[in-house]
């Protein structure tokens, strides 16, 4: 039970980081922006995240996921961690939460 509570801390940890990480075109994180799919740790703290970018040619598809990455290692707690960026299912706009529908001026 306790390795299932640390896992869950440490996630509550990895999107606190995700919250903190904005797409630069568009003024809201990019966990409320609805890019991350999947959060996915093992017992041994390996952190793999799936997400995709607001469209395929995204001008910081090559920096973001680095920086993400970056900024989650840097947790004592996490083993490794490895990013995967996908496309299907296409993003769209309902994948925002309220919070990002508000902050943009959609809700």
């Amino acid at each position: 039970m306790k390795s299932k509570q640390n896992i869950l801390e440490l996630e509550t940890e990895i999107v606190k980081i995700l919250k903190d990480t904005y797409d630069p075109e568009i003024p809201v994180n990019i966990y409320d922006l609805g890019l991350i799919y999947d959060i996915n740790i093992d017992d041994g703290k390996n952190v793999r995240i799936t997400m995709t970018f607001t469209a395929p040619n995204c001008p910081v598809a090559d920096i973001l996921p680095n920086e993400i990455k970056e900024r989650i290692e840097n947790l004592p707690e996490v083993s490794s961690v490895q990013i995967e960026i996908v496309f299907d299912p296409p993003w769209n706009q309902s994948m925002m939460s309220d919070e990002a529908l508000f902050d943009l001026g959609m809700l």
